[in-house]
């Protein structure tokens, strides 16, 4: 996304109206994600402010892993907990629980946004290959609640965005960070 066209939610080449806006709300938040978190090293990406916060390399984990699990649920209709490959890859990413932090232990900014960006390559080749009315279809989502794909992937946007916040929080709180 050019600078220039950051602020504009528009048509997408090869992507219907709405599945185009939601792309270019994801594409927003995500590249003042990587803004917040540029130049950040290996030690700032694993800081813990104390013992019940995450490390902002963990939270840009799970912002890849939540990410990958909508991509699973929404075009190809599965739960990607009955493959344990890809649970063994993601979950705990999207758990945040404790072996999560423990992975994205030590790795440096370019480990997290190779994988961000993988997987944002996946969403965008599959919603070139979905239409507007895909994403009004609806699903049983959290408890047996019907959810739309509009909203799902509106909510990918909305736990970026959420993480952003916490990890411009942190930044600030960083020891002897200029």
């Amino acid at each position: 996304m050019s600078d220039d066209r950051r602020f504009i939610i528009a048509q997408k080449d090869g992507m219907t109206p709405l599945v185009s806006h939601i792309f270019t709300m994801l594409e927003y938040a995500r590249q003042t994600t990587l803004d917040t978190v540029r130049n950040l090293s290996i030690e700032q990406l694993d800081h813990m402010h104390d013992e019940k916060s995450n490390s902002i390399g963990t939270l840009l984990h799970h912002m890849a892993a939540v990410e990958v699990w909508y991509q699973v649920f929404t075009f190809e209709d599965r739960d990607w907990f009955h493959d344990e490959a890809e649970a063994a890859e993601w979950g705990d990413a999207l758990e945040l629980n404790a072996k999560a932090k423990e992975i994205a232990h030590g790795k440096p900014l370019e480990y997290y946004v190779g994988k961000l960006n993988a997987v944002r390559q996946k969403t965008l080749e599959g919603f070139k290959k979905r239409n507007d009315a895909w994403l009004m279809e609806e699903r049983p989502f959290l408890k047996e609640i019907p959810a739309n794909f509009y909203f799902m992937w509106f909510h990918v946007a909305e736990d970026e965005i959420n993480h952003r916040g916490q990890i411009r929080w942190l930044r600030k709180r960083l020891p002897n960070f200029t």
